[in-house]
């Protein structure tokens, strides 16, 4: 069976991903931008959540991957925090203003990472060159790549994904991810030969608020400040279920 990791953005979700039977979440917090690192309180408790191995995000920003001398800085920083916390891994990337690999960078997260698990993220979709980049990635020591095959959803880069495994050929672990779901993951681990899989899960939680101050937006104007996303244990079993 494959292993499912769930991107988790708080203690309820990382819950849910382990009464669901997730084995493994990637936490993370602004989920609304791909990820970003989450706090150490975040890190504290979700490690306090007991049969998950916990990996960590470390993104100073959304945006592109491309990273100046304090965000690297801020990520080494934040490397050394999860290992303090005892998490069992972080999750890296960078590039270069030419879409490659930033291995320098790579690097210096790689050593601040002291031993611990270390998946490359799905900047590697925005790569120039995913051949090489994979490559690169396994040069480094990188112990797996989140990736949607370079296509907006891991369904639709099945062929790739199925290539980068056949390139990999066991160096490193290739995890699809990106708009999986119990619809269509057994059949992006059958088509692609996947022996990991990636999936947030999420849906809708109202708010619990009785007083509501209509007309007011903490931050985009079109978002709904009285709901918020979380992994559904539901969908986590479904799609464990599937992949079974």
């Amino acid at each position: 069976m494959a292993i499912l990791e769930i991107c988790a953005g708080s203690v309820e979700s990382a819950i849910a991903a382990r009464n669901g039977g997730a084995k493994r979440i990637e936490l993370c917090a602004a989920l609304e931008i791909g990820g970003t690192t989450p706090s150490e309180g975040l890190i504290a408790e979700a490690r306090k959540v007991e049969g998950l191995t916990l990996n960590v995000i470390i993104r100073p920003r959304g945006g592109d991957f491309l990273y100046n001398e304090h965000e690297i800085a801020c990520m080494e920083h934040d490397i050394r925090t999860c290992r303090r916390l005892d998490a069992d891994g972080v999750v890296i990337g960078a590039l270069t203003a030419d879409g490659d690999i930033d291995t320098a960078t790579c690097e210096r997260l790689i050593k601040a990472a002291e031993g611990m698990s270390v998946t490359f993220h799905r900047a590697f979709d925005m790569c120039r060159d995913p051949r090489k980049a994979l490559e690169d990635i396994i040069a480094l020591g990188c112990h797996r790549i989140l990736t949607s095959g370079q296509a907006a959803t891991a369904e639709e880069g099945v062929q790739q994904l199925k290539e980068l495994i056949k390139q990999a050929d066991g160096r490193i672990i290739i995890m699809p991810g990106c708009g999986v779901n119990s619809g269509n993951a057994a059949r992006i681990i059958a088509e692609t030969g996947a022996t990991e899989i990636h999936a947030s899960a999420r849906k809708s939680i109202g708010s619990g608020m009785k007083f509501r101050h209509s007309g007011v937006s903490m931050g985009n104007p079109d978002s709904d400040e009285y709901a918020r996303k979380e992994t559904c244990e539901e969908e986590v079993r479904k799609i464990v279920e599937a992949i079974r």
